[in-house]
């Protein structure tokens, strides 16, 4: 198959464009919530709670900050780039245009992960001013910073297509993945909670990206390693599966 390189080049640039002209809400919005995240969780809590497995509060919160960022990153980055050109119908002359619907998806989703990588990286960074940071696994770290992002960058790109208007492209990023993320040990371990409540935590998505996440930093984790990767393969699957069935069947897309 060939693929139409400049114009899924053209759509990347364009969309990357966009992040660098709002960079004060693409990047130091980001930056400075993190610090704000370590002045309340360091310091209050992190004055009470030393260690979780021997690892020092503040560093043990690190990873399930950047992944709370990173999901909630590309879901927006992706759902608001593919939804203002529905809104402006500008979407038409896109599906006219000499290009596949594959080289649309990995135009979109390919910035809108790229976005979310960066303030994950600008935020890992941030993160070494306040607490030393030791990345046991840097490999796998990269690996989960990837494939989430490029995964709820495919679920942002699905809600994009599904909302018909603003106010539904936050409504999955604050009323259902925001949540999920702070239950889903983000800034602990599921591991401290009743038993009756670890169980019911092993039901949220969220915690087994943030246990392997996790165990990239520190070799520790509440699952094992092997049922988060399948986790996140499981979850890309449905996604693409998704992304497929939308320009299958044209949905929001036609009308």
């Amino acid at each position: 198959m060939i693929v139409n390189h400049r114009a899924v080049g053209a759509i990347y640039r364009f969309e990357m464009a966009r992040a660098w002209r709002t960079v004060m809400q693409s990047v130091i919005s980001p930056v400075i919530s993190t610090s704000l995240y370590f002045v309340v969780f360091g310091a209050a809590i992190g004055s009470r709670i030393q260690s979780i497995e021997g690892v020092a509060y503040g560093a043990y919160i690190v990873p399930g900050l950047i992944m709370l960022t990173l999901l909630t990153q590309s879901i927006s980055n992706a759902s608001f780039g593919i939804y203002f050109p529905r809104f402006a119908g500008t979407i038409f002359e896109l599906l006219s245009a000499p290009v596949s619907f594959l080289e649309i998806v990995v135009a979109y989703v390919g910035a809108a992960a790229t976005k979310s990588i960066l303030i994950g990286l600008i935020m890992l960074a941030t993160a070494s001013l306040f607490v030393p940071l030791h990345i046991e696994h840097p490999f796998w770290m990269i690996a989960f910073l990837l494939l989430t992002a490029v995964t709820f960058s495919l679920f942002g790109f699905i809600i994009g297509i599904w909302a018909d208007g603003f106010e539904k492209l936050q409504l999955v990023p604050l009323l259902i993945v925001t949540p999920l993320t702070f239950l889903g040990g983000a800034f602990y371990s599921i591991d401290m909670l009743p038993p009756f409540w670890r169980t019911v935590s092993l039901f949220n998505p969220v915690v087994y990206l943030v246990s392997g996440f996790r165990w990239s930093f520190f070799g520790q984790s509440d699952v094992s390693i092997g049922v988060s990767l399948a986790m996140t393969a499981l979850f890309l699957t449905l996604c693409l599966t998704g992304v497929w069935w939308i320009f299958k069947t044209g949905y929001r897309l036609k009308a």
